[in-house]
């Protein structure tokens, strides 16, 4: 009897929306992929909070992508290029499906490997860079880490989803200062702002709770 594949992860909801922007309300659906785990609701609310409700004019990476959500967030509030990666066939086909959808011009999807498509990017290219790698693969962590903070410019933003708490001395070592944090159930979420912008002294990493 061959094994049981692994499959999205129990409690998965089937359906997630687009919580903000042009295409607020919008359903994105969630196949049964192996370690497919989207962002929250409440996740990324709290993320697009922190970030400003408007990214217009904003060039993201989402280097995951996995169902979309967290990269048509940014472009649903004006975000004006958007690289969705995913390696999953069928999940980039999902997404292609729902750029197409969406009429979602400033959206681009590419199959392949998250870290090396970061490594590809022009240093300081990108004002954000958003990390959510399959919980199971923890050896994609450190080298997506050092990706993104080389792809993003200085005073730009990473956003990472991790099942433990970062080491804020590693990251500085990269480049990257923690900035706000927050626990939701197993998930970790990081945002990391790269050094070289002027800080507001009043700006201290906060956690709050979701």
């Amino acid at each position: 009897m061959p094994p049981a594949r692994l499959r999205t992860a129990p409690g998965t909801p089937r359906e997630i929306r687009i919580i903000g922007g042009q295409w607020r309300r919008s359903r994105l659906s969630v196949p049964d992929r192996p370690g497919l785990r989207p962002t929250p609701d409440r996740v990324r609310e709290t993320l697009f909070n922190w970030l400003g409700q408007e990214l217009t004019g904003w060039r993201c990476v989402d280097a995951f992508a996995g169902t979309g959500a967290l990269g048509l967030e940014a472009a649903s509030r004006g975000a004006a290029d958007v690289l969705l990666v995913e390696q999953d066939a069928a999940l980039a086909a999902q997404l292609r499906q729902t750029v197409q959808r969406l009429e979602a011009a400033a959206v681009r999807v590419q199959r392949g490997d998250g870290v090396a498509a970061l490594r590809a990017q022009a240093a300081g290219a990108a004002d954000l860079v958003l990390l959510d790698p399959p919980f199971g693969a923890a050896e994609l962590f450190a080298p997506a880490l050092a990706a993104a903070a080389a792809a993003v410019r200085p005073g730009g933003w990473v956003y990472l989803e991790a099942p433990a708490p970062t080491d804020e001395e590693a990251l500085r070592v990269l480049g990257l200062e923690p900035h706000r944090r927050l626990k939701a159930g197993a998930v970790h979420a990081h945002l990391l702002q790269r050094l070289g912008a002027r800080h507001n002294a009043a700006d201290h990493p906060e956690e709050t709770s979701a």
